[in-house]
């Protein structure tokens, strides 16, 4: 187990810094550093002195990967690549183009993110799980049968339209909660409620589709067939048996999604005002603030691969056959 934990860490490095490089060139290819600083000064006709002051206080005057004019390893070090992307691997995520520190905006932040994130998806993991039993319970049914209609249209549906929709009925025409802002302290619950409810029902259609699949896929094999051989009723059977076999594949998808909620929704967060680490990157990308784009997409990947990793170990506690060899 060790030594497999030591050989995907030692993967993650160069996948780190294959994003790290992919982020990058993908920036600036987009903006350049003098881009960049005629947006941030907001001036139109921005003197061409003004923008080089602004690029040499933030460290955008040297060359984007190789420093020719420099000896030694600062040809690689003396560049705009090395000294605003290396530091991401000790956790120094710098500042934004505005002065604000990013690592105290990403700790300020991640409360909201996950105070929608966490309820979204325990409440929408137990709800698809038991309507997905409930429909493989009553397989072959006209229940079964528009369940899975319901599901697919559910699924049709853009979460725009959950979003939009439950703040003109909710919060427009009932007045039962704000339409959006965010509040700290006791009174959150009233921000929450609504998007924690459309964020859960958006994912009802596709992952009650989903688990009803894989629940289907493990009743129709031997051990199944065995086990109601022996007398055990239908409702043994499925949480007893089916529900325990199924673990793996719904492991597969939950615990990868795990470290992600940490990083927030984008849509969800922007429409409802909630100040979380998916608006915060909404709005580094509209002010092309590089320096937190980075940041979050290196956050992201570290998070994922850390959910990859997650995953594997589930396997083995879930499946006690499976075992890491090394």
């Amino acid at each position: 187990m060790f030594a497999y934990l030591v050989r995907r860490l030692l993967y993650a490095i160069p996948i780190l810094i294959g994003v790290n490089l992919i982020t990058f060139a993908l920036f600036f290819i987009v903006n350049t550093p003098d881009d960049m600083a005629r947006m941030q000064l907001g001036v139109k006709r921005v003197t061409a002195e003004a923008i080089e002051k602004w690029k040499a206080e933030r460290g955008y005057d040297k060359p984007l990967f190789v420093n020719a004019q420099a000896s030694g390893v600062g040809v690689v070090t003396e560049t705009i690549f090395f000294t605003k992307s290396a530091r991401l691997f000790v956790g120094d995520f710098g500042r934004a183009e505005d002065g604000r520190d990013i690592a105290r905006e990403i700790r300020t932040r991640m409360g909201p993110s996950l105070a929608i994130a966490l309820p979204t998806f325990v409440l929408g993991l137990f709800v698809t799980v038991c309507l997905a039993l409930m429909l493989a319970f009553f397989r072959a049914t006209p229940l079964d049968f528009w369940g899975v209609v319901l599901c697919v249209a559910m699924m049709s549906i853009s979460g725009l339209f959950y979003i939009i929709g439950g703040q003109y009925l909710i919060s427009k025409l009932w007045r039962l909660v704000p339409i959006s802002g965010f509040s700290a302290g006791l009174d959150a619950w009233k921000f929450l409620i609504l998007p924690v409810l459309i964020g859960v029902v958006s994912g009802i259609g596709s992952s009650t589709r989903w688990y009803r699949t894989i629940f289907l896929e493990e009743i129709g094999k031997d051990y199944v067939r065995t086990a109601r051989a022996k007398g055990l009723s239908e409702l043994a059977v499925l949480f007893r048996h089916v529900l325990r076999n199924a673990l793996i594949p719904i492991l597969t998808g939950v615990v990868v999604v795990i470290p992600l909620l940490f990083m927030g929704s984008l849509l969800t967060e922007s429409f409802f005002g909630i100040p979380g680490l998916g608006s915060y990157t909404i709005d580094a990308i509209q002010a092309q603030d590089f320096a937190v784009v980075r940041a979050m997409v290196f956050i992201g990947s570290v998070l994922y691969i850390v959910g990859l990793i997650l995953t594997d170990l589930s396997y083995s506690w879930v499946d006690p056959r499976i075992r890491f060899e090394s």
